[in-house]
């Protein structure tokens, strides 16, 4: 496998694999989708542009030898907060066939790595409440429920369709040695 940060010319396979991963009925090939509880986009083209341009983001692809793109991480430098730096890791994506195979904890701590570049002293992530075999597995990754929620953006088309009304975003921690 090899890491490499995303670039424009990403963009159509990388909106693929999240596609894959997150929604539809490809995502149930994997374990850790939203397609029970979100239907229409994970996201768009012009968003992961914005990322790849924002010089605060980076998303990191992996890829077989063959560049046959398997995975990707966004971590974000998020600035300072009480004293530490924090830094976002969001968009964690396996292509479901590939699912628990241990590409998931490569790309965790490669992220983990990549935000001590820029000198995180925590990296934090936010998911939906109700996927809890999805808590449990970064709580089993050192991650941590802070206790914090975050509101769901239920109006932005541009993060899917809700198939429920309830839904919620927690937020998760870990300290970076």
């Amino acid at each position: 496998m090899n890491l490499r940060p995303a670039t424009p010319n990403d963009i159509a396979k990388l909106r693929a694999l999240v596609e894959a991963g997150y929604r539809g009925d490809s995502a149930k090939q994997g374990w850790t989708h939203e397609a029970d509880l979100l239907g229409g986009q994970r996201t768009d083209a012009a968003a992961l542009a914005e990322m790849i341009a924002d010089p605060e983001q980076t998303i990191l692809l992996a890829e077989a030898d063959d560049a046959a793109l398997l995975g990707c991480v966004l971590i974000a430098d998020e600035g300072e907060r009480d004293g530490r730096r924090i830094a976002y890791l969001g968009m964690l994506t396996v292509s479901p066939t590939l699912q628990n195979g241990g590409l998931g904890r490569q790309l965790i701590a490669a992220a983990e790595s990549y935000a001590q570049t820029f000198g995180a002293h925590v990296m934090e992530m936010t998911v939906i409440k109700q996927r809890r075999e999805l808590i449990d597995w970064y709580i089993r990754r050192g991650y941590a429920d802070t206790g914090r929620e975050e509101p769901f953006p239920f109006d932005d088309e541009r993060f899917g369709l809700p198939k429920t009304r309830d839904l919620v975003f927690v937020v998760l921690a870990k300290p970076l040695a």
